[in-house]
């Protein structure tokens, strides 16, 4: 569906919240179909893209990487 969301699973260096929070933006954007949304759904939206990188950062932790050293 988002071929531009960048796999943050598995890499060599740990996740940037940048990182996260670009992915989480590239999601809501194709969801909405908003690249910039209208100041009457701009705090709906802002609050949608907090919520997946938070959403998405606590899965990245979550998730047990095959061959990766336990931490």
């Amino acid at each position: 569906m988002c071929r531009s969301i960048k796999t943050l699973r598995g890499s060599s260096k740990p996740v940037t919240d940048e990182e996260v929070h670009a992915a989480a933006l590239q999601y809501v954007r194709k969801l909405s179909g908003y690249r910039r949304p209208s100041r009457a759904n701009e705090a709906v939206f802002e609050a949608a893209v907090e919520e997946i990188a938070v959403a998405t950062q606590r899965l990245l932790d979550g998730l047990v990487v095959r061959g990766a050293p336990e931490t």
